[in-house]
């Protein structure tokens, strides 16, 4: 314990998703040991990242590309297609937090990253105040759902789900359904509840981008490009798959043929029973499921004052631009799978030289 009661350590890592396994994987590497040198801490209460609340009916099989964790394969003996996603990859990262000794701290809170003494960050916890020279932010975005604001919204008699909460399909049986939100989980959504629900009506603020043929690495960068491009001006970043569209594949084909995907644009006004349209439409409905994406989890950085005029964090690799010691994984370009991997990697070389550079302070 230093002088005001905290843990000194070099390097906190903050969350143990893909994003937080990677860089700790590579501070591993790096020679650092944990609970001496780095410390991971997770909100969560078992590993597995975001991955261990989704909902049962999102199959292994219907993940869009699960990169494995450097250093040890997702085992293709353990990726039965028709096993709950939360399962194949909640076991998959027990195994890998146990195979490198990763040693995680769950569940812990972090409330607060703020400057401290001797040019340390201090980053305060439900397990009390860590006293660190660097710290990787890998908390992703599950713990921020966005929830869009409609005029009427408040009086609707209905539930109203977001798809952090979205239980499976049985739940809307029988059910007058709209649902809201043009990416991939509101399509996987709306196709299977359409399946048992008495009404499905798709909603999206923009009409929605159907990619057919091949994406390859050169569709890939560009994509991860155009959202690299916004973290660099510091706006909020959006999802590398609102650039590379929804991919076309055969449940897409028969849901469009079948009519389930038929769009509408942004209704006007949310009513006790329904929504309505400026130009006069209306729709009934019991349940409006709103499947609007996520915003980063960063609200415990706000004491260090990192966010731009345009409401983002600046971030040149995984480095903010204001303070060269807070590095950012699994935000903005770096929130896919591959790109949690690298980012893990990019940050702890980056550390690695500010460890060297920078003594440890007596």
């Amino acid at each position: 314990m230093n002088e005001l009661g905290a843990r000194d350590i070099d390097v906190v890592v903050i969350g143990a998703g893909q994003a937080g396994l990677s860089g700790a994987y590579h501070l591993r590497r790096s020679g650092l040991e944990p609970d001496r040198d780095f410390v991971v801490l997770d909100h969560a209460p078992r590993p597995g990242g975001a991955w261990q609340f989704r909902w049962p009916s999102l199959t292994y099989g219907k993940v869009h590309g699960m990169h494995s964790l450097p250093g040890m394969e997702l085992s293709t003996a353990e990726t039965d297609d028709g096993r709950p996603s939360s399962e194949v990859i909640g076991a998959y990262f027990t195994a890998y937090e146990e195979r490198f000794y990763l040693r995680v701290h769950r569940p812990v809170d972090v409330s607060a990253v703020r400057e401290g003494p001797r040019g340390r960050l201090l980053v305060e916890t439900s397990e009390g105040t860590w006293s660190a020279r660097a710290l990787i932010n890998a908390t992703g975005t599950w713990d921020r759902p966005f929830w869009p604001r409609y005029r009427g919204q408040e009086t609707f008699r209905g539930p109203q789900l977001h798809t952090a909460d979205y239980p499976g399909p049985a739940r809307f049986a029988g059910s007058r359904v709209i649902v809201v939100g043009g990416g991939a989980s509101g399509t996987q959504h709306l196709m299977e509840i359409a399946k048992v629900a008495a009404a499905t009506t798709w909603v999206t603020r923009r009409p929605p981008v159907f990619r057919e043929g091949p994406f390859g690495e050169e569709q890939g960068r560009a994509a991860v490009a155009l959202v690299d491009q916004r973290v660099r001006q510091g706006l909020p970043p959006e999802s590398v798959v609102s650039v590379t569209g929804l991919p076309v594949n055969e449940a897409i084909t028969r849901a469009r043929e079948e009519g389930v995907l038929d769009r509408l644009p942004m209704f006007d006004r949310i009513t006790p029973d329904g929504a309505v349209w400026a130009d006069g439409r209306t729709v009934k409905a019991d349940v409006i499921l709103w499947a609007t994406g996520f915003r980063a989890a960063i609200d415990h950085l706000a004491p260090l004052g990192l966010r731009e005029r345009g409401g983002g964090i600046k971030v040149e690799e995984t480095r903010a631009v204001r303070d060269e010691r807070i590095h950012l994984v699994g935000y903005g370009p770096s929130a896919s799978t591959i790109g949690a991997n690298r980012a893990g990697r990019a940050a702890v070389r980056e550390i690695t030289r500010l460890l060297a550079r920078e003594p440890a302070a007596a």
